[in-house]
């Protein structure tokens, strides 16, 4: 899956030991520039964490994957980021893309489809 967005914040990082050796996360929060935006808490892993360079107000697109897992009775589930792409517009955001004339044929913005 993939989405686009604004960082928002970058929490702090966290690392630790486990039974494969050691590990570290970061996790960052970016918010869609929809008519609605929504915001969403992703997981960097690893390598993948200084690749990424993250820095407030990037705009980025994430391809991530959705993972699930149960402890004492309860589901957790975590966006696994595995690629992030920085926007060419750099940190000056922009308008959000028009999605509805986005779909619109060109004839239709300009009339000249009218049977009279």
């Amino acid at each position: 899956m993939d989405i686009s967005g604004k960082v928002t914040n970058i929490l702090p990082l966290q690392s630790g030991e486990g039974k494969n050796g050691t590990w570290k996360k970061q996790e960052f929060v970016i918010e869609t520039q929809a008519q609605f935006p929504k915001k969403v808490c992703l997981s960097l892993w690893g390598d993948k964490i200084d690749q990424a360079k993250l820095a407030d107000n990037d705009m980025v697109t994430v391809s991530f994957d959705l993972e699930s897992r149960e402890y004492n009775g309860r589901w957790y589930t975590e966006a696994k980021a595995w690629k992030v792409a920085k926007s060419s517009e750099g940190t000056t955001g922009g308008p959000p893309p028009d999605y509805i004339t986005d779909f619109i044929p060109e004839s239709a913005e300009t009339g000249d489809d009218l049977p009279f």
